[in-house]
């Protein structure tokens, strides 16, 4: 008996749901014994669903599923448009890239152009910085929210500053009031780094939405995954236009894979020293990258957004939990703190060793993997200390005294979805024995 290929797709959807339930059967929590990674991925046979179904279609760049990711994902950022890319670090390449477009005339930025950034963040937030040619300008922090310092900011202002380019540290949005204000009285560009923190809000409103542009990772450590994966967030269809064009190839044309002549134009342009009428298809303004995703990770990440609210407050009500069990701990711990006026869409917690703590980082992080509770440090803690940027050029403003303790006395742990009340008591019951041991 032979069946259509919609019947057979029926039946291969069905066995997922069981092959799901069989292959990925929750396991019993045993302290001590079952490992509490700080992040990890949170998925159902809907995902596996989505992933086969695309990889049946065999489209297998961008397809119907990318279109449909980045349509609903700049409908719950509230942003015009949201540009799938390959990972998180190419979103923040591609946002920062775009504002080199000679399309941009004067408000283009150029080689030797300062861009305003905190020392204490994650390599992806800077690298595009130097990758452009630019002069990244390192910042001090606050503590205990880990956003940027905006007296140092403002300090840090120069004739050659052109743009800020910051993250939102572990879920907290940095203070988009006083940043926002200084960019637009500056006339500096606005890159929002949200790898961190999407869902995340500022007196009410989505971070992602406050800069010229801004990025989002789908790494499996992130608020939703697909794998590898990542949206750049624009408002400005220009912009847009602009940034499509560094991430596909650097072409002028706009496209979509397997189709032809959307402009109605395609041999009827004259660009630069090309001969009239030369297809659009293949003219390039810009020195870009092929950074697409593919369909089958977009399928993935439609699966994700629809959870991605219960996500969020799962983040919160975890961050919570820890916070109020750890409290007591104050007078040795430093706890985090959101940003005021924020609502955080929370990564990891972090936590600060205070100056009179009896113990070392070292100790402390040493105890709680070894009753596997996975910890992880603020990232690359003070990035001008870190190889990579010793010989780059770069300037620094002001003493980076708080991103300094950061590298020195700050780690997180993890509070994401697939981590239970059981579990989180466990992470806190272990700080507080540790903690006891040391200060009887």
């Amino acid at each position: 008996m032979s069946h259509s290929p919609d019947q057979l797709r029926s039946q291969i959807a069905s066995l997922i749901r069981e092959y799901h339930a069989t292959a990925f059967a929750p396991q019993k929590f045993i302290p001590g014994q079952t490992p509490l990674p700080v992040t990890g991925k949170v998925f159902d046979h809907v995902e596996i669903q989505h992933l086969v179904e695309a990889s049946l279609d065999f489209w297998l760049t961008t397809g119907r599923f990318a279109a449909r990711f980045e349509r609903e994902l700049a409908d719950f950022i509230g942003t015009r448009a949201a540009l799938l890319v390959n990972s998180g670090s190419s979103a923040n390449l591609v946002a920062l890239s775009a504002l080199t477009s000679p399309k941009l005339g004067d408000r283009a930025l150029r080689p030797g152009d300062e861009v305003i950034t905190v020392a204490a963040g994650f390599p992806t937030t800077v690298n595009p910085i130097l990758q452009n040619g630019l002069v990244p300008v390192f910042v001090d922090v606050k503590l205990p929210t880990y956003d940027i310092d905006v007296d140092r900011m403002r300090e840090a202002l120069s004739p050659k500053t052109r743009a800020i380019m910051i993250a939102h540290t572990l879920g907290n949005p940095f203070d988009l009031g006083a940043v926002v204000d200084f960019a637009q009285k500056h006339h500096l560009w606005l890159v929002e780094d949200c790898c961190d923190a999407l869902g995340a809000t500022y007196q009410g409103r989505n971070i992602g939405t406050f800069g010229h542009i801004g990025s989002v990772s789908f790494y499996p450590a992130h608020h939703i995954t697909m794998g590898e994966g990542g949206a750049v967030l624009i408002n400005d269809p220009a912009l847009k236009k602009i940034a499509e064009s560094f991430r596909d190839w650097g072409r002028d044309c706009w496209c979509e894979p397997g189709r032809d002549n959307t402009c109605g134009r395609r041999f009827g342009w004259q660009f630069g020293g090309l001969p009239e009428g030369y297809d659009h298809k293949y003219t390039y303004s810009h020195i870009g990258y092929n950074l697409k995703a593919t369909d089958m990770q977009a399928a993935v990440g439609v699966a994700q957004l629809q959870k991605l609210p219960d996500f969020i407050a799962a983040r919160q009500k975890n961050f919570q939990h820890l916070y109020n069990s750890l409290s007591d701990l104050s007078e040795f711990l430093l706890l985090p703190e959101p940003t005021p006026g924020a609502v955080p869409s929370w990564f990891g917690f972090c936590l600060g060793l205070r100056d009179s703590a009896p113990f070392s980082r070292r100790e402390l992080i040493g105890f709680l993997e070894s009753r596997k509770i996975a910890t992880r440090l603020l990232f690359g803690g003070n990035l001008t200390r870190q190889p990579a940027y010793q010989n780059q050029p770069h300037r620094i403003c002001g003493p980076l005294t708080r991103t300094d303790w950061v590298m020195e006395r700050v780690f997180w742990i993890g509070i994401y979805p697939g981590l239970t009340p059981e579990m989180l008591d466990y992470s806190s019951a272990c700080l507080h024995e540790f903690i006891r041991s040391k200060t009887r």
